[in-house]
């Protein structure tokens, strides 16, 4: 029986571990369709901003994306993805922790 036990709780654990990151991720989403982000972003297209495939591909690995994406979306600007402006993105539109789980989100993506 303890066999059993040895072999069937890391396997519940790591159903529920997928379970919690597609929730995450479920989130995210919902997120940034909440936040109105999808009206100049897509997944796999470029509308007025960058899809968020190419926003994932072009950060892949760097530890310090979160952060840099984070101050970009609240502070707007220009230049990274083309001559469009985004618009400020302050915490009355998207919560911190709402923002940072749609950049979480969207660097999942890649």
């Amino acid at each position: 029986m303890k066999t059993l036990h040895a072999l069937i709780l890391p396997l519940i654990a790591a159903a529920g571990l997928a379970t919690v990151q597609i929730a995450h991720a479920n989130d995210g989403e919902a997120i940034v369709k909440k936040a109105r982000c999808v009206a100049c972003h897509a997944v796999d297209a470029k509308r007025v901003g960058p899809a968020y495939k190419d926003v994932a591909a072009k950060y892949k690995g760097d530890a310090k994306a979160p952060a840099m994406l984070f101050d970009k979306v609240r502070a707007g600007g220009a230049g990274n993805w083309g001559s469009v402006p985004m618009m400020p993105h302050p915490a009355d539109k998207i919560s911190d922790d709402d923002l940072k789980a749609a950049i979480q989100w969207v660097l999942s993506l890649h």
